[in-house]
């Protein structure tokens, strides 16, 4: 089958973009290995705009729902759960997106929606603790650890931003990073250096993570001597990656992997394809702003796709 569109993605802007499709009677087959994007595991989210408060699971099932409510006999919709793409190549009329499972999808559009993963850190309980204290996100987690003092690693404008953003919760915020220079800009350095409820520790490396059910300090060395840190939780801010790897020879990408997209349509440089989210080199990246990326980009797209 050839369809007009391909959407590959579990997250807010997948999700979004597949309802966008469904109602402008695209033919379209949305690919997803999971639902929920990186929101899926936060305990609660607060900024998901229309719901005061919602768990990760919960508004990853809504969504799942939300498109699946598009996927009946009389609609023009396609859902594949549970498959990966590892590859989109430009063919013929359009595109040939191979999965995981060795099928191959014909599509004359595409949309990545991928999304991206946290780069983590590879100390000693890191991996146990995560999510129960090792964190990933100050704007969907910091209100759970209002009153206690926590950290944050990193070195860059998210770092300093979290930083700044969880002193509106917590009594106490040390930031560690391993070196003296910080990549974040001069203007956002200064203010967490002025801020009185704000530590830096510079040239300092995270050692390990310590905690009973949950996160309750940290080690890290400094000059070669050991420092214990009692805190709730360790926000960690020290990259993104991008799951565009299926696309690292077709369209742009920058230094990280990003596709590089037309913020104003949200097309790639090639033409056909789209990119929206977390997977795009966008400015800021939070769940209601990939799903307007992802609408913007069905706007175009469909525009795009009755002239060619």
């Amino acid at each position: 089958m050839f369809y007009d569109l391909i959407i590959i993605g579990g997250g807010p802007a997948a999700c979004a973009a597949a309802v966008y499709a469904a109602r402008k009677q695209l033919k379209t087959v949305l690919v997803a290995s999971e639902f929920g994007g990186q929101s899926a595991v936060s305990e609660t989210i607060y900024n998901w705009i229309g719901t005061p408060e919602i768990s990760g699971s919960d508004l990853a099932k809504s969504m799942a729902d939300h498109v699946r409510a598009y996927t009946t006999d009389k609609g023009t919709l396609t859902m594949m759960e549970g498959k990966k793409v590892v590859a989109v190549a430009k063919t013929g009329a359009g595109f040939t997106t191979t999965l995981d499972s060795g099928e191959s999808i014909e599509s004359k559009t595409v949309l990545i929606a991928s999304g991206s993963r946290h780069r983590t850190l590879d100390v000693p309980g890191a991996k146990e603790f995560d999510n129960k204290g090792v964190m990933y996100c100050a704007t969907c987690d910091g209100p759970l650890f209002s009153g206690q003092a926590v950290a944050v690693a990193g070195g860059g404008n998210a770092a300093f931003e979290a930083a700044l953003q969880l002193t509106e919760y917590c009594p106490t915020v040390t930031l560690i990073h391993r070196s003296e220079n910080f990549r974040a800009d001069p203007i956002t350095i200064e203010k967490v250096k002025a801020h009185p409820n704000i530590t830096i520790i510079a040239n300092a490396t995270i050692m390990s993570i310590q905690g009973d059910q949950f996160l309750s300090g940290l080690t890290y060395d400094k000059d070669g001597t050991a420092h214990t840190l009692s805190v709730g939780a360790l926000f960690v801010e020290i990259g993104q990656l991008p799951n565009t790897e299926f696309v690292k020879d077709l369209v742009e990408r920058n230094e990280v992997g990003k596709v590089t997209v037309d913020p104003r349509t949200q097309m790639t440089t090639v033409p056909g394809i789209w990119a929206a989210g977390d997977c795009t080199d966008g400015l800021y990246h939070q769940n209601n702003i990939a799903a307007g990326d992802a609408v913007k980009a069905i706007e175009d797209l469909y525009l795009w796709i009755k002239k060619n």
